[in-house]
């Protein structure tokens, strides 16, 4: 995946060491209800559509950037669906903690194709017939699944198995 040059940059003086970056993902959703999920090229898990936020962009503005850079799929915001922090080791050894919010969208045009840098392979699920999933995703599809239902957040001193360390955003 590109490395944006502010992070490359950190690295430089930070190693390897925790970072606090922020970052957006979404669960987008079909006319069908399906779920669109892609298969990360660094490190092979499927997963939603997420990533960082850059410096000046806005949270709904990334994650729209991003949808369509990783998927092919053009999506609308519905909602903001959470909030919370997360961490995670990439193969490389870099450690993130990430600051991330979370969308319920919609697809609004577009044919789901990889786009052969941070995606393998795109498609639509149906929940009951998803490829394996990490907690994270889960939690992110759980909290958008009543289009009514108010933002997730965690309340103090809860946990929850996706705020361990996971691979990737």
């Amino acid at each position: 995946m590109p490395v944006p040059e502010y992070i490359t940059r950190m690295r430089k003086h930070v190693g390897h060491d925790l970072l606090l970056l922020p970052g957006a993902g979404a669960v987008v959703r079909d006319d069908q209800g399906r779920v669109l999920l892609l298969k990360r090229s660094d490190n092979g898990q499927w997963s939603l559509p997420a990533g960082m936020i850059e410096p000046g962009e806005q949270p709904a503005e990334a994650i729209l950037r991003e949808i369509t850079e990783e998927t092919g799929i053009v999506a609308e915001i519905e909602k903001l669906a959470g909030v919370a922090v997360h961490e995670t080791e990439y193969p490389n050894g870099d450690h993130c903690s990430y600051l991330a919010v979370w969308f319920r969208c919609r697809a609004v045009s577009g044919e789901p194709r990889p786009d052969g840098d941070e995606s393998l392979e795109v498609g639509w699920f149906a929940e009951d017939e998803m490829p394996p999933v990490g907690a994270l995703t889960r939690l992110r599809i759980a909290t958008t699944a009543d289009p009514d239902a108010p933002a997730w957040y965690a309340r103090p001193g809860e946990s929850h198995e996706a705020f361990g360390r996971t691979q990737g955003l």
